[in-house]
């Protein structure tokens, strides 16, 4: 038959995204272009794959037959190559993980570094969103996968646990807080805080969890991001409650953790996929990599400076 692995691939992007358009974006090449490999496909097979109207396009009866035999050929030969590692040099391709922002200093740098070492011409695409922005991303195929901490109750989709953490208090070493072996959250109420705002999943997190408690800190800044909410805290804006490894090495120095108690909150952090369908090899070994760092660096940092006591 006259056709390839890139009209197979042309024909799964349709598929998983639903769209030539958003299709030709994720292959990065022309939308006519990315037409001719499926016609191509659909010529060589000789039956239509698509059902195609002016507002959306379908697998037809067919294409829903094809698709699995698609992938099983496109992970079969990745899967060789990915094994020759020899040729590790000369592959290419892009891995795409949705994550939330605070994931991407703690464990995602360390294993995109090592992934690039073993696999330097596959691509590494971050998305950097909210948790809610990930689950959506994973849904549309626009992710390999997503690392954050929302389980979901969508049938398409599964939660893989990883790791724990609860929130501390983070606090400049100056701070009246910062020698406290623990803080409760009432007597967090009697300070300056900062925190996320409404609507993100950290905060809804916290509102639940406090939802019984009578004295609630009160909050004098909001930002989005865990990130952006240790640079204020860092600059002396406030104390604020931050998931225990969001603080990064760097600010370790500048900043004390202390456990926050009464309630103590936590947080599940783990891979989101879609249900039932096998990652691409490249995917495959990225998310090993990405466990492995997740449980080395729970391991260390379980040793580390939640209250150090200064």
């Amino acid at each position: 038959m006259n056709f390839d692995l890139a009209d197979l691939r042309a024909f799964v992007a349709v598929a998983d995204l639903g769209s030539f358009r958003a299709a030709s974006v994720a292959l990065h090449i022309s939308q006519p272009a990315l037409s001719r490999r499926v016609d191509k496909l659909e010529q060589a097979l000789g039956f239509r794959l698509f059902e195609r109207t002016t507002r959306k396009v379908e697998l037809n009866a067919m294409g829903r037959s094809f698709i699995p035999k698609a992938r099983h050929v496109m992970n079969e030969l990745e899967s060789a190559l990915l094994g020759m590692m020899d040729l590790s040099d000369r592959l290419y391709g892009q891995v795409s993980v949705a994550c939330i922002p605070s994931a991407v200093g703690n464990f995602l740098a360390d294993v995109v570094r090592e992934f690039h070492r073993q696999y330097p011409r596959i691509h590494v695409r971050l998305i950097d969103e909210t948790a809610a922005e990930i689950l959506l991303a994973v849904a549309r195929s626009e992710a390999d996968f997503g690392v954050s901490y929302l389980g979901t109750h969508e049938p398409d989709l599964e939660f893989e646990p990883l790791i724990e953490e609860t929130f501390v208090l983070a606090c400049r070493p100056d701070h009246p807080l910062a020698r406290r072996r623990k803080v409760t959250w009432t007597e967090l109420a009697e300070h300056e805080c900062v925190t996320l705002a409404p609507g993100s999943g950290n905060r809804m997190l916290i509102d639940q969890a406090l939802s019984t408690v009578t004295a609630r800190p009160s909050w004098t800044c909001e930002v989005r991001h865990v990130p952006a909410l240790v640079s204020l805290i860092e600059k002396g804006i406030g104390v604020g409650a931050v998931p225990r490894f969001a603080v990064p090495e760097h600010a370790q120095a500048s900043l004390v953790s202390i456990p926050l108690v009464e309630p103590e909150i936590a947080r599940t952090i783990g891979v989101t996929r879609r249900r039932g369908r096998p990652l691409t090899p490249a995917a495959q070994a990225f998310h090993d990599l990405l466990v492995a760092s997740y449980a080395g660096d729970a391991r260390r940092k379980g040793r580390g400076k939640v209250n150090n006591g200064r």
